[in-house]
């Protein structure tokens, strides 16, 4: 080792000038006054504001506008408003008045196996549970 391969472990650290004259003089490279112009200074992000003003939902997770609720009709129902042989459909509940239109648009249709049904009925787009189902085909009805 000699002495001109020595280096400093800590550099020195550069200063900031006061006064008029060298390169950081006066406002220090900050500016002028203010929150920002002061050490430690830390500004809330702009979007934090705006996040801020929406109102909360209720619950636990975020409901999408769109989303269309699920409507449950049971066996009872359609045994007594179809005939031999109609197709159950959510265009067909709507118009015969067992369900209603969630704003504007065809609701989501559940059949549910509470009640007895002795017809022959064809279901098309619609969900059914499998008890429900199991009665639907066991008098010779159709699911799709």
């Amino acid at each position: 080792m000699q002495t001109h391969t020595l280096q400093p472990v800590h550099k020195n650290m550069k200063r900031m000038t006061v006064g008029r004259g060298g390169k950081r003089g006066k406002t220090s490279g900050r500016g002028t006054k203010g929150q920002k112009a002061r050490a430690g200074h830390k500004i809330r992000p702009e979007i934090r504001d705006m996040i801020k003003r929406l109102p909360k939902l209720r619950g636990y997770a975020f409901k999408s506008p769109n989303d269309v609720p699920v409507c449950p009709v049971n066996l009872s129902a359609i045994e007594s408003a179809f005939k031999a042989g109609e197709t159950v459909s959510s265009q067909t509940l709507v118009a015969k008045g067992i369900v209603s239109l969630f704003k504007g648009k065809q609701p989501v249709i559940k059949i549910l196996s509470s009640g007895e049904i002795a017809k022959k009925i064809n279901f098309v787009g619609c969900a059914v549970s499998a008890s429900a189902k199991a009665k639907i085909e066991k008098v010779g009805g159709t699911v799709k």
